[in-house]
């Protein structure tokens, strides 16, 4: 029977138990395409084996049966989830023939597929492994390393990778895989190795067997292995011991353990990046590694080896030699792009193109495959031959493809296990995990099955942790074995079926299983055959499970002692686990497998699972932390046998509740300690429920019916009935106390302890941990509960170590515990003599609140003693006291050993931990020590929820501190302080910026003037409704300008063609006249778009599933009073052909304008807009340009561009080249430049063929290699189109059609390249530029061409006779403006006199007017800094000459003269004045600045004067251009602003359709237009080099004069204003109401040498000055919370609000109203309060309290704590009191000071009826009052007198008024009695207890023992005791009312 007994004691009863089936497989019956896909794999399969006939058959049917029996496999891990998310569930991954399923599932929720993957063959292998992608350096911004969580999908011949984001990656393998594992730093592959490869012929290293790859994008690298030698040296070299076997692999630490087979040895290595050195001698680079020839042949064997395939020499050995290999080309034929990893069409950036590093990516897709491919079978001796003919070897090697392939990864040896002579043959692991016991040690376990082994290895980490140390190896006898992580322990399976728990290499027990049998002790055969049905059903099966044994993992399966049973139990889903439940054969455990958390599954050997749970080591948060204690000061041998002890304890069979748990920890711990329990009364009467524990006998049942006095005793003694007497509704209730009948014999008992027990010599350490464990306890309000039942158990300890100071400390804390005190129980004295009390113990005992006190009373602090890990809040709350009370900085930085003292038991690892932990992060700018405290909590992790369980008193000065920062935070503060100190718009703005973009709902249906709203259809699609009406109507509210853009803008609708028909025409004549009519219109309409475009930029965030919609451009007309259609078709009038080919592209332009940056595209989706039709196919070219333009068009894969060019559709190589190159602006990408090099004669090698490329195209990459290499200055790409602006035309006149385009376009290239290098142009003087510039400019004799293309330019041309000197006309304008953008900004005198205007006559003869447009402009670029926004300044740069002889711009006529050509003098005058204009827009673009604005409209205004004139001598083409150019102007000055002066000017010469307004200039005026509006006004112009340079591509003065004219300048650059543009908008949105509001904002510039440092306030929304420009921006109060965005410490945070659409979060101020509600501020709440201040408590309605916050806490308070009911009586005084609290919190904005005010308060009334039975609140009040007169507070607030009151000050003096009284009174009525026999040591009567302690607390009485150190007793008179009470720290007020005591005159209490 005591057999039994033992078995029952030990025994764990395991949690729940449930039938098992892995959700997969119910998935999978249910998919609905497994089938169909199995069927059409057989086709392929059977083709591919069939190299000869009986090889296809079996292949075919080898498939046939894998497919027939479904071999499944799955794992399952614990859920990793989002840190949000703090589920637990399980995740399980299921294989099964080709598919995968991932599903997730937990207790609470059912299982759910995740996801499923069906591929083309038989997965082999699936498996989680998370991949690194290392930031990319080179990209500036974003250098982080991010981890892509993947799946790894293992086939025949590749293998898939599918992350959570939804990329999903295919890597081709080369050669047959064994076994994948996943690794810390990415896959390991191990090759398919069979033991009888053939000796090599000629003697050559063996080929690698392990493989890495660290992404999916990266190539298969070998792994290297680094083991010490004989004689310490080390190796390096591949891994390529075909004998090694990797069992297992981990992340953390990252090691992998091998199997030697031959040696039947394991060995751990640890795995590691490979350093560079190992790589070189790895690849034998001839260096001191030995000669350089035995390197080659190594090298070129080992490479020739790889890239076999790749020569086309295919092995034909064996039918299934190169499956691989074979398999990938047939594929290729149908899907170029399947394997090939440069293609995957779900790569989206070509980053990661550029990560695969095949030489030329659009030719070799296949050299990625081709790099190993080794033969997988025997490599037949041809093979040998040809790879290792001598021809073949150099070739391969010398070939540029062969570099070497560089490995990634290195493992070094670690440990390998001591081989015994016995060793059995095949002893392979079976299962290796890392587990943890109890204390923290950790094993490497292996599982030998063949010998029923598991063989557990010590190991640690090193001091350094750089690497492990491996200790000493233990067996214990085991059928098979799983880890239990959660709870540090790990479930054993004994060979007879028993489940035992071990922790390390200690036993804990034995599980014991409801409804599953334990195996009957006496059985000897350790596995029964199971009964016949079951034999019989696997006979069959058995043929096949032979045939499949092979194919699962190895052959370690065979040797089971059962082989037949463990397989076949597989087969079939036996449903009679029921009737074999007490069957005494069929339910055996023979294995464990996938353990979770606790949770861990049984397979029976009937063939059913289920699942168990191992219980916990403690379910309450008390136990937890006590045990934590004492395992943390404990020795850990005795730690761990105390921890099994308790675990078998607590988890018995039928163990006890939650309730209880606490009680028998008690029970457990002092039975440990050598206490008798049962003796002891109070833990004799611990209520137990009823449990089976087998420490405590259960009382025993009585015979008797009736009852007795013992049970009222058991009764009145139970914990139960502490409880209820204790509780708050007892004193309420003022119930009685039950006097406790004390049976007068107990008391007197003396227990002795037993000396012999486990922890006996450690109970004062124990003690001491449980003490520091409840001050800990105390900083948290939640575990009032545990601390009561704590107290008890110290109370206890305290009194039998004979520790008066601590018995006095816990009265103090718990006055009503005294009462029943309990017995003592006696230690004799020599027992205490073998008790260790360690050195850290204090005869005082330590508290937090005492600490805390002392802290603010500035008295010298001695340090506090915590434990590392489980005191974390007695840490953080003594460090930030010391910060911020003392005022220390040092206290969280490296001086917190003066606060705080660390108890160690000699644990080396925690305190490691430690610093680590609290490793400051970097953090962000902090001044005073307020910020410095919030910002160092948040470091740590501590958040609202832990500071609200904080006691009040405690977190006072840290919500004051918080308070201090909420006034002003620094805006660059992470989310977590914002929300720490409350401040939502600053955490929201921290967290993301995105206001969702404008739902239909805003877009009102705006009526167009001309078409009468015509139902939603035809509204829809002008392409200006995605456009947020909601900020533009904050914007321009007083009218409706938008409506009027979008009028003027619109091109989707027909035109009104308004001709009168006059009595003499004849209705054909009036068609025709309409047609005329319609034509001069369709010129304006086509020009329309570019405008539509600069409007909606970046409006609209496209869905991916759906095209984008381009509006058509309608080119119809409807004629008035019939309205009937217009249409030029009709083949009345001649129309020029291909007339809207260009317009139609701008349109293309301006739809994908629409797209904003930050949108979410894909290559894919900009191949599906492509459109069918070939009409549109010019749209799509402007919308590929545009994709370009906003940086889009980098994800475009490489093949789509390549096959875009091939079409030979010149629109689209235009907007190709020309977006892409925008894509890459000043990168100097290679395959960028490669891309356009082929369209640019002059970039390609002299002896290439020609290539008929188009002229446009040519100027497209001209201008695409300008901004590829943009401010680079390198020298090639400068010196060739130095070279092309002055091309000749060629001798076949290939380059004599739209000469001057092409020269410009090099021009501006050249600009580019070089921009604003100046004189410093380094390598390039040879060169030289400007000199040749000038010549291209003024004209003179060509130079002979030097370079790669004197060839072509040797002949001249035969038709145009150019002569030996420069074609000014086609050069000048090119070269001008590549000076221009070259000395841009340097102010070079020198040059800038290149470029002026000539002063004479004759000089001026040889110019051309509009030359001298681009000078004055070119030269006022240069002198960047003397440009002034006045007319003077204008007019100065007009040469004298002119301004003598022509009068001014206003003169009508011109006075005559003999020798001067006045037209000359007039049109060189308008131009000159219209540079300087264009000028000043350039140098105050987007700035709005008035001066400029005021200056320019005066000479737009003088330029429209002019105009009207009809005989002028300046011609009327030249005014309108120089109009035209003077309004561009004043749009750039005004970009983004709407201003309606401006808007004005567009809208008349919107209107100006006849005559000489050619296409041209409409273009012209609807780029101002659009300008104005840029963006819908959230974008405006930037001034930058590279912005400058955009512009002046975009907004050259010479306007095409018809849609088809590219002569001068190339269209398509009109769009690149695009890179000038930059979001400037600042949109405040209000954090509660997420809705744009106004906000005042207050904006300082930084001081120039134009004006000092000034502030402005503007009204938010607005648009901000450039960023550069600005010192600070302040969104200013009263009405919301301000905010500070410091533009000194870097402009990256606010720029990165801009480009989130500018949305900045603002926060509503209590009780005031947004300025649209309330413009002048009349309406607010506390402008009411003003009138009537003195009764606001009074006045202060709580339904008002609506309008002061939003909160629903508080909206709830005030609605049920705050408002009277009719029958109030005396409660009216508490509700007045609640609203004043309320309305208090609520308008100082503190309203988590609520709770503290109410706590308080109610403190001191339960105190003045006498009710307090613990102290805990009147310790929190003396905290608060200490805190306020604190001296450093008192300091600091004086120094900033403006910050608002935190705390009410009339509050806190009224309630300490009150306190005092309540104290005096009881003093007075008999409590001066008990204090004096206190103070003497006598007994004292119950009831007096509670208030005794009060008083003590409240004056912080010294214990009896330090007053009679103080010999005070003797004193005589009042000043003596003064003088020796100066050591005590003794208030004088606590003295007053103790001195009559000691005086020894207790009655008379005058004070």
């Amino acid at each position: 029977m005591s057999n039994i007994y033992e078995e029952r004691q030990t025994m764990i009863a395991a949690g729940d138990l449930q039938e098992f089936v892995p959700f997969g497989r119910y998935h999978s019956k249910h998919h609905p395409n497994a089938l169909t896909l199995q069927l059409r794999q057989l086709q392929p399969a059977s083709e591919l084996w069939s190299s000869d006939g009986a090889a296809g058959l079996v292949g075919s049917l080898r498939e046939v049966t894998i497919h027939e029996k479904h071999k499944e496999s799955w794992q399952l891990r614990k859920g990793v989830a989002d840190p949000t998310e703090d589920v637990e569930y399980d995740e399980e991954l299921y294989v099964a023939g080709n598919m995968v399923i991932w599903s997730k599932g937990s207790k609470m929720n059912a299982s759910a597929v995740y996801k499923a993957f069906t591929v083309d063959s038989q997965v082999i292998q699936a498996l989680w492994c998370n991949f690194t992608v290392f930031g990319n350096k080179s990209e500036n911004e974003e250098c982080e390393d991010k981890i892509e969580k993947c799946i790894c999908i293992l086939q025949g011949s590749c293998i898939n990778v599918h992350n959570t984001e939804g990329k999903d990656y295919i890597a081709p393998l080369p050669f047959q895989v064994a076994n994948v594992w996943p690794t810390k730093y990415g896959l390991l592959f191990e090759r398919n190795s069979y033991s009888h490869e053939l000796p090599q012929s000629p003697p050559r290293e063996p080929l690698p067997t392990m493989f890495s790859m660290l992404h999916p994008l990266d190539e298969i690298a070998p792994l290297v292995c680094r083991s010490g030698g004989m004689f310490g040296s080390t190796r390096v070299q591949y891994v390529s011991d075909h004998t090694m076997r990797i069992v297992f692999t981990n992340v953390e630490p990252s090691i992998v353990m091998t199997y030697d087979t031959v040696q039947s040895s394991h060995t751990v290595w640890a795995l590691r990046k490979v350093k560079s050195e190992e790589q070189n001698a790895v690849l034998k680079y001839p260096d001191q590694l030995g000669t350089p020839q035995h390197g080659m042949t190594m090298n070129s064997s080992l490479t020739a080896h790889l890239r076999s395939v790749s020569k086309g020499d295919s092995p034909t050995a064996s039918p299934f030699q190169n499956y691989s290999s074979l398999h990938s080309q047939s594929r290729s034929v149908s899907s170029p792009g399947i394997h090939s990893r440069s293609h995957s069409p779900s790569i989206s950036n070509m980053a990661a193109l550029s990560r695969s590093h095949s030489p030329a990516l659009g030719v070799h897709s296949f050299s990625g495959v081709q790099r190993f491919n080794f033969s997988s079978y025997t490599p037949s001796p041809k093979r040998l031959g040809t790879s290792h003919s001598p021809n073949s070897t150099c070739s391969d090697f010398l070939s540029a493809e062969a570099e070497p392939i560089v490995p990634e990864l290195c493992i070094d040896h670690l440990w390998t296990e001591t081989i015994t002579h016995t060793r059995e043959k095949n002893s392979q692991a079976a299962k290796v995990f890392i587990s943890t016991d109890l204390c923290g040690q950790k094993y490497l376990c292996f599982l030998v099955e063949s010998q029923h082994q598991l063989r557990m290895v010590k190991f640690e980490e090193s001091n350094d942790k750089s690497q492990l140390i491996f200790g000493s190896i233990t067996n214990i006898s085991a059928k098979d074995a799983v880890p239990v992580e959660s709870i540090n322990t790990m479930v054993v399976l004994e060979s007879n079926g028993n489940l035992i728990l071990y922790t390390g290499v200690v036993r804990v027990g034995k599980i014991f299983i409801q409804g599953l049998p334990a195996p009957s002790l006496s059985m000897s055969n350790p596995m029964p055959r199971p009964s016949t049905p079951l034999e019989s059903l696997s006979t069959p099966t058995k043929p096949l499970n032979k045939h499949l044994v092979p194919m699962e993992d190895g052959a370690g399966i065979m040797l089971s002692p059962v082989p037949e049973l463990r397989d076949s139990s597989r087969l079939h889903e036996s449903n009679y686990i029921d009737d074999c439940t007490f069957n005494q054969f069929g339910t055996y455990i023979h294995s464990v497998r996938d353990p979770v958390h606790n949770r861990l599954t049984l397979e029976l050997t009937n063939g059913s699972m289920v699942r168990i749970t191992i219980p916990d080591v403690a379910t309450s948060e008390l136990v937890k932390r006590c045990l934590q204690a004492i395992k943390y000061i404990l020795p850990k041998e005795v730690a761990v046998q105390m921890l099994v002890k308790w675990y078998n304890c607590h988890n018995a069979p039928g163990g006890p509740s939650n309730h209880t748990e606490w009680n028998l920890f008690v029970t457990c711990l002092m039975n440990m300690m050598g206490y008798n329990t049962d003796k002891l009364s109070w833990t004799h009467n611990l209520d137990f429920e009823g449990s089976l524990s087998p420490v405590i006998a259960p009382k025993k049942p009585r015979p008797s019916e009736t009852g007795s006095d013992e049970d009222w005793e058991y009764l009145v003694n139970s914990d139960y009935h502490r409880n209820v007497e204790f509780h708050v509704l007892a004193k309420a209730l003022q119930l009685d106390s039950v006097e406790v009948p004390v049976c007068k014999e107990d008391n007197q008992q003396v227990f002795t302890l037993d000396s012999t027990a486990l922890l006996f010599s450690h109970i004062p350490a124990i003690f001491y941990v449980l003490h520091l464990t409840y001050e800990e306890l105390k900083l948290n309000t939640l575990m009032r509960e545990g601390i009561r039942s704590l107290v008890t158990l110290l109370l206890q300890l305290a009194r039998d170590l004979n520790l008066a100071c601590y018995t006095d400390f816990y009265f103090r804390d718990y006055p009503a515990l005294l009462r029943n005190s309990g017995q003592m129980s006696c230690m004799e004295p020599t027992q205490i003599g073998f008790m260790s009390y360690q050195s850290f113990f204090t005869s005082d005992p330590p508290s937090i609140y005492q600490w805390l006190s002392s802290c603010l009373k500035g008295e010298k602090l001695s340090a506090y003693p915590y434990l590392p890990g489980i005191c974390e809040r007695s840490k953080l709350v003594v460090l930030s006291f010391a910060l911020y009370i003392i005022g220390d900085e040092n206290a969280i930085a490296n001086g917190t050993s003066n606060y705080l003292s660390k108890i160690t038991a000699g644990q080396r690892k925690q305190q490691q931990e430690e610093n680590r932990r609290y490793s400051l992060k970097p953090s962000p700018t902090v001044s005073s020590l307020s910020e410095k405290l919030v910002v160092w909590m948040s470091n740590i992790g501590f958040s609202l929820q832990d500071l609200e369980s904080l006691p009040f008193g405690v977190a006072l000065p840290i919500r004051h501190a918080i308070y201090q920062c909420r006034q002003e935070p620094a805006s660059d503060w992470p989310e977590a302080v914002c929300i720490l100190i409350g401040r939502q718009d600053l955490s929201k703005q921290a967290c993301q910026g995105n206001i969702p973009q404008a739902k239909s709902s805003f877009t009102a249906q705006v009526p167009c003037a001309e078409v009468p709203p015509a139902g939603e259809a035809e509204e829809e699609d002008d392409g200006m409704n995605d456009l947020n009406q909601e900020v533009m109507s904050l914007i321009w509210s007083e009218d409706l300008r938008v409506q009027e853009v979008r009028r003027l803008l619109q091109s989707s609708h027909p035109v009104r063609v308004n001709v009168v028909q006059m009595p003499e025409v004849s209705d054909h004549e009036y068609i025709e006249e309409k047609e005329n009519r319609l034509l001069q219109l369709c010129q304006r309409s086509m020009a329309l778009p570019v405008g539509r475009g600069m409007f909606t930029l970046f409006s609209h965030h496209p869905v991916p599933t759906e095209a984008l919609p381009i509006p058509k451009l309608n080119l119809t007309g409807r004629a008035p009073p019939r309205n009937t259609t217009v249409d030029l078709n009709s083949g009345n009038i001649d129309v020029p052909p291909n007339m809207a080919c260009w317009a139609s592209f701008h349109n293309g332009v301006a739809a994908g304008l629409k797209i904003a940056p930050a949108s979410q595209i894909d290559s894919a989706w900009i191949v599906y807009n492509k459109p069918k039709n070939a009409e549109l196919a010019n749209e799509y070219a402007g919308f590929l340009m545009a994709l370009g333009l906003n940086g889009h068009l980098t994800k475009l894969a490489t093949l789509n561009i390549h096959d875009y060019l091939t079409k030979g559709h010149e629109m689209t190589s235009i907007g190709l080249l020309l977006g892409v190159s925008a894509g890459k602006l000043g990168t100097m990408d290679i395959s960028i430049t490669r891309l356009l090099s082929i369209h640019i004669p002059a970039l390609l090698p002299p002896t290439s063929t020609e290539l008929d490329v188009p002229h446009n195209v040519q100027v497209a990459a001209v201008i695409g290699i300008g901004m590829v290499y943009q401010g680079t200055a390198h020298r090639h790409i400068a010196e060739v189109l130095l070279a092309e602006i002055g091309r000749p035309p060629g001798p076949e006149m290939e380059y004599c059609t739209d000469r001057e385009s092409y020269s410009l376009a090099a021009g501006l290239s050249l600009g580019m390249v070089c921009l604003g290098h100046g004189s410093n142009l380094i390598g390039m003087s040879d060169l030289n530029v400007p000199e040749q510039l000038y010549q291209y400019m003024v004209g003179g004799h060509k130079r002979s061409h030097v370079g790669v293309n004197r060839e072509k330019h040797k002949s001249p041309s035969y038709q145009i006779k150019e002569g030996d000197t420069i074609n000014v006309d086609v050069t000048c304008p090119g070269a001008t403006l590549a000076l221009a953008m070259i000395y841009l900004k340097t102010n070079n005198r020198s040059i800038a006199d290149w470029l002026r205007a000539p002063d004479t006559m004759y000089l001026l003869d040889f110019v051309k007017p509009e030359f001298l447009l681009l000078r004055t402009l070119a030269r006022c670029l240069i002198l960047w800094d003397d440009i002034l926004p006045n007319a003077h300044w204008v007019n100065n740069n007009v040469p004298q000459i002119i301004t003598a002889n022509s009068v001014s711009l206003h003169a009508a006529e011109q006075p005559a003269s003999e020798d001067l050509n006045l037209e000359t003098l007039a049109q060189a005058h308008v131009y000159i004045i219209a540079g300087a204009c264009l000028a000043l827009g350039f140098r105050f673009a987007g700035s709005a600045n008035l001066a400029a604005f005021n200056c320019l409209c005066k000479f737009a205004k003088d330029f429209e004067c002019l105009s009207g004139q009809a005989g002028s001598t300046t011609g009327h083409y030249n005014l309108e251009t120089c109009l035209s150019v003077v309004l561009l102007s004043l749009s750039m000055v005004m970009a983004g602003s709407g201003n309606l002066r401006v808007l004005q000017l567009c809208r008349f010469m919107h209107k100006k359709t006849g005559g000489e307004m050619n296409y041209g200039f409409h273009l012209a005026h609807h780029m101002a237009l659009g300008l104005l509006f840029l963006g819908g006004g959230r974008y405006s112009l930037s001034t930058s080099n590279s912005s400058i340079a955009a512009l002046l591509c975009a907004l050259y003065p010479h306007f095409p004069v018809h849609g088809t004219d590219n002569r001068y300048h190339l269209q398509a650059l009109r769009h690149l204003y695009v890179l000038a543009a930059e979001p400037r908008l600042l949109v405040p949105v209000d954090v509660d109401t997420n809705t744009p509001c106004y906000v005042l904002l207050e904006v300082t510039y930084k001081g120039t040498q134009w004006y000092e440092e000034t502030t402005e306030e503007l009204m938010a929304p607005t648009l901000l000055p450039e960023l550069h420009l600005v010192k600070q921006i302040k969104v200013k109060g009263p009405r919301y919370w301000e905010i500070l965005i410091d533009l000194r410490k870097g402009t990256q945070h606010l720029q990165s609000i801009l480009c989130k659409d500018g949305v900045l979060y603002v926060k509503l101020r209590a009780g005031q109203l947004s300025y649209k509600e309330d413009p002048m501020g009349w309406r607010s709440l506390l402008a009411q309060n003003v009138t009537h201040r003195n009764s606001e408590a009074r006045s202060f309605k709580p339904e008002a309290i609506s309008a002061f916050t939003s909160d629903p806490a508080l909206l709830s308070f005030a609605e049920y704590f705050c408002k009277p009911t009719t029958d109030m009586g005396q409660k009216q005084d508490i509700l007045d009191l609640f609203s004043s609290i309320l309305y208090e919190c609520v308008t100082q904005e503190n309203p988590e000071m609520l709770p503290a005010y109410i706590a308080i308060d109610q403190a001191v009334r339960r105190l003045e009826r006498r009710e307090t039975t613990e102290t805990f609140e009147l310790w929190q009040i003396k905290l608060i009052l200490e805190f306020f007169g604190s001296q450093n507070l008192q300091e600091r607030m004086k120094k900033n007198p403006n910050r608002g009151l935190f705390m009410n000050s009339e509050f806190l003096p009224v309630m300490k008024c009150t306190i005092d009284n309540t104290l005096d009174q009881w003093l007075q009525c008999g409590g001066d009695v008990s204090l004096h026999s206190y103070l003497a040591g006598q007994s004292i009567e119950d009831s007096l207890l509670s208030m005794l302690a009060c008083f003590l607390v409240y004056y912080s009485v010294p214990a009896p023992k330090e007053l009679s150190e103080g010999r005070l007793e003797g004193s005589n008179s009042f000043s003596e005791l003064l003088l020796k009470f100066r050591d005590l720290k003794m208030p004088v007020r606590a003295l007053l009312r103790l001195a009559p005591l000691l005086l020894g005159n207790p009655q008379s209490m005058v004070i």
